[in-house]
């Protein structure tokens, strides 16, 4: 090229080169000479090679088809079943909150049935298969499986831990209760009676001619009267009776003596009977209707359900029983009064009877002259 005074190898920009690039830089159309026309809007070459953007709009998906990325539309499912294998394999539960939902418009914090809403309650609502949407089946009849097989209309059942049992129906007068976690039909205890929860057998509160309920085991106005084995009460059971020697030759002697009998194992009567207090239509039972004189193994039962086998614990029971001591066969005194409990029983044993005995130490069923007189207490048949 001639006539080139100089030319030059490099040009610099002042205003780019006094550029602090940590605050960025303003170039300004003046700045550019020569200018003819300038870009308001910029594209990428690599971009557009990469990506085809035709009727892509925001939210849509762009999959890469080998060449370029470029509109997809998934396939969705419109149902799905979820099995029960799904579930087991999946045992995390996905929860979506508000505000991981874009774009949410309105949703429903509540549903509400109008149907259900405008249901009277008072008379029932019948909900026909039309009313329920995609229904495949349903139950025209629903039975509850908790309800045992073959379980009638007014039958009671309860719950025993594992299932429901029926409760037997009660007679007439009873009530249900309530014993150890089961249901059980009782009898209400009249005024007078006291009964033994471990047994469930009812008895009378005291002796019989005891003025009052024991309010300990020498309370004297609670050991009541002293009746000769088989005998029915005719005055001889008082403490402060007479007595006579004279045997008695039929089963109502007709006087209220305690009849002594000296000669060993000899009774009030001139022969043996063993019919005597023999339940509650016994002959001479003592007890008033209903109640009788109990069994040797009634005593036993009862005694074995004490806190403790002896006299402490005889007053402890429910029968709060006292040591009324007893009257002897062939002089009338009396014994052990204070120290010792006598009841009869209404077994026998050859000439004998069976009745209760206990101290301080100690508790049994023993054998005995049947003329002796010793304390009952009547047990409810």
């Amino acid at each position: 090229m001639t006539d080139l005074g100089s030319y030059i190898e490099t040009e610099l920009d002042p205003q780019f080169s006094a550029w602090n690039r940590s605050t960025g830089i303003s170039i300004t159309e003046s700045q550019i000479s020569d200018l003819g026309s300038y870009l308001e809007t910029e594209t990428d070459p690599v971009f557009d090679a990469k990506f085809d953007m035709a009727g892509v709009l925001s939210g849509d998906l762009l999959k890469y088809d080998g060449s370029k990325f470029v509109k997809f539309t998934p396939t969705y499912i419109s149902d799905y079943t979820v099995t029960e294998s799904d579930v087991t394999a999946h045992q995390a539960a996905l929860e979506v909150t508000e505000s991981q939902i874009t774009d949410l418009q309105s949703y429903l914090t509540a549903e509400s049935d109008p149907e259900f809403t405008s249901w009277d309650k008072t008379t029932g609502i019948s909900i026909t298969e039309s009313q329920i949407s995609d229904l495949g089946s349903y139950i025209e009849t629903e039975s509850d499986p908790s309800v045992p097989a073959g379980t009638q209309v007014g039958e009671m059942q309860y719950w025993n831990g594992m299932q429901w049992v029926t409760v037997a129906p009660g007679n007439d007068g009873q009530v249900l209760t309530m014993s150890g976690g089961v249901p059980a039909w009782k009898t209400p205890l009249e005024p007078g009676d006291v009964e033994n929860p471990v047994t469930g057998k009812i008895w009378m509160e005291k002796n019989l001619g005891a003025a009052q309920v024991a309010t300990s085991s020498n309370d004297s106005d609670a050991y009541g009267d002293l009746y000769q084995w088989g005998r029915g009460t005719d005055g001889h059971e008082s403490r402060t009776s007479a007595t006579t020697t004279t045997v008695s030759t039929t089963d109502d002697p007709g006087h209220g003596d305690f009849i002594l009998h000296s000669i060993y194992p000899g009774g009030w009567r001139d022969v043996i009977n063993d019919d005597y207090w023999q339940g509650v239509d016994g002959i001479n039972n003592p007890c008033p209707d209903g109640y009788r004189v109990p069994t040797e193994a009634e005593w036993i039962a009862e005694y074995q359900s004490w806190s403790s086998a002896d006299s402490y614990g005889a007053f402890g029971s429910p029968l709060k029983l006292t040591k009324g001591g007893y009257r002897h066969y062939d002089d009338g005194i009396l014994e052990y009064v204070g120290a010792t409990g006598f009841y009869w029983t209404s077994n026998v044993i050859g000439s004998g009877a069976r009745f209760l005995r206990f101290a301080y130490n100690h508790v049994g069923i023993y054998s005995y002259n049947r003329a002796n007189g010793m304390s009952v207490r009547c047990i409810k048949d």
